[in-house]
């Protein structure tokens, strides 16, 4: 038999067409941040001092905070006993204040800041995501994942232990002190999973969108012919469609931003009134709660200012929602990446192989009280609000209200090109694996991204584009 060889120089050149065919990533969006301002009538100041309002609310949203208030340049009051981070900001930030994960992750330099002794876990890295951590199940007595019993809270990176604006019996990660979590045999037993941020811009639009109007575009839904069902988490209190957070598991802006404050950074608040132990603190028999060595404040520490008035009076957790609630959405570009006619058609077919069933392009506002930007309003936000059966590639074992562990909110994909990490736990800043990823054993997506699949890479680089260009 005769072997034909093909010249080195030739393989090449092949090599080399076909990589010009192949579509890729155009990475994220350069230029203007385009997000990150406020609503339109809110920068106009309509009505009269709401932007008095959202610039203190902003400056308090990129405020770092200490134990006591009492350390200079962190200003802000109540940190701990156990924190992920020490801002707001420091998480949302890219590619303005209020976005996502930004490229340089503030949690190493948090690890050790103002004398703190932590080891910075395996997980965090100075150009990965950042993160918080969860453990899926508590733990037998012989240290393996107990199956029957769910856990799936916070478990937070780092503690006080050692800062210098510690309580004095907060000395040590033994005896007085509290210890890390134990990350290691977590990761040895496959027994933890990740969140990073979601972007907040927008988000007072989305909470201003009915549930009525959520309602009518999930029946409009139903029928298509690619599989998707989905359903709506739900607020365990009224019974009303809850909206934010990977699962969609919090109803409002200020529960939301309650929330994160007590559990990303420990402090307590109106919303959040304790300090917060891991949840193998509490809800393990003999176990007694946060160890009271570490406990810093009377509670809550972030509350109404009764001896203030007007802006002052408000607390960080309501002017932390007044920010997020008064940002406007981003800015998508009309021709980069690819050019107009690239981005146009990628949107075709985004729409044709059935992408949009779940990330509905756009939903339309109620009226509203703060600011004419928020009522009546189209917002663009790519999203049905539901939650999905995303199939076992993205399960995570953790259930959120009425959302199981493959279940996830339809991510909105407005200010997409210019995010830098994906999906729920950061785990590739690739949008192409973002999008294969949706593609797994049980997933409603399934049929979706084989149609992607069926693309031609001309195609599927327009679509890339077109998500891009967001």
């Amino acid at each position: 038999m005769t072997r034909r060889v093909i010249p080195l120089a030739l393989f090449l050149s092949l090599l080399f067409v076909l990589q010009a065919f192949a579509q890729v990533d155009p990475g994220v969006r350069g230029g203007a941040a385009g997000a990150g301002a406020a609503l339109a009538s809110v920068a106009a100041n309509n009505p009269v001092t709401i932007l008095n309002f959202f610039n203190d609310a902003k400056a308090r949203f990129t405020e770092i905070d200490s134990v006591s208030g009492t350390v200079a340049g962190e200003d802000g009051f109540g940190l701990g006993p156990r924190y992920n981070s020490r801002s707001c900001v420091a998480c949302h930030a890219q590619p303005a204040v209020g976005g996502s994960a930004p490229a340089v992750n503030p949690q190493v330099a948090d690890a050790t800041a103002d004398g703190a002794r932590n080891t910075v876990p395996s997980f965090i890295t100075s150009t990965g995501p950042v993160r918080e951590a969860r453990f899926p199940f508590f733990f037998d007595q012989f240290g393996f994942p107990d199956t029957n019993r769910p856990n799936g809270g916070v478990e937070d990176l780092y503690t006080i232990v050692g800062r210098v604006d510690a309580p004095a019996s907060c000395t040590s990660a033994s005896g007085t002190g509290i210890p890390q979590p134990g990350f290691t045999a977590a990761i040895n037993t496959g027994n933890i999973i990740f969140r990073i941020p979601t972007p907040t811009f927008g988000s007072g639009l989305m909470e201003n969108i009915d549930d009525s109007t959520l309602l009518v575009n999930f029946n409009n839904q139903q029928n298509n012919n690619v599989g998707v069902g989905g359903t709506f988490n739900h607020n365990g209190n009224d019974g009303t469609i809850s909206r934010f957070g990977w699962k969609a598991q919090n109803k409002s802006l200020e529960i939301f931003a309650g929330e994160a404050y007590n559990v990303e950074m420990g402090v307590s608040n109106e919303l959040f009134t304790q300090e917060r132990p891991l949840p193998g603190e509490d809800q393990n028999l003999g176990n007694t709660g946060l160890p009271a060595a570490c406990r810093v404040n009377p509670t809550p520490e972030d509350h109404t200012n009764f001896n203030t008035t007007a802006i002052g009076t408000l607390s960080d957790t309501v002017q932390f929602a007044m920010f997020m609630r008064f940002l406007a959405p981003p800015t998508p570009s009309t021709t980069v990446p690819g050019g107009a006619t690239s981005i146009a058609n990628g949107r075709s077919l985004f729409n044709a192989i059935g992408c949009a069933v779940c990330h509905t392009a756009s939903l339309t506002t109620s009226p509203s009280r703060f600011t004419p930007s928020l009522g009546n309003a189209t917002a663009n936000l790519f999203s049905d609000i539901e939650i999905h059966h995303m199939g076992t590639g993205l399960n995570d074992n953790v259930s959120q209200g009425g959302a199981g562990g493959d279940q996830f909110r339809t991510a909105p994909l407005w200010g997409l090109g210019q995010r830098i990490f994906f999906l729920h736990d950061g785990r590739t800043k690739n949008l192409v694996t973002a999008i294969l990823a949706h593609d797994s054993s049980g997933s409603e997506a399934n049929a979706v991204e084989n149609n992607y699949d069926l693309l031609s890479a001309s195609q599927k680089q327009d679509v890339l584009n077109f998500l891009r260009s967001l």
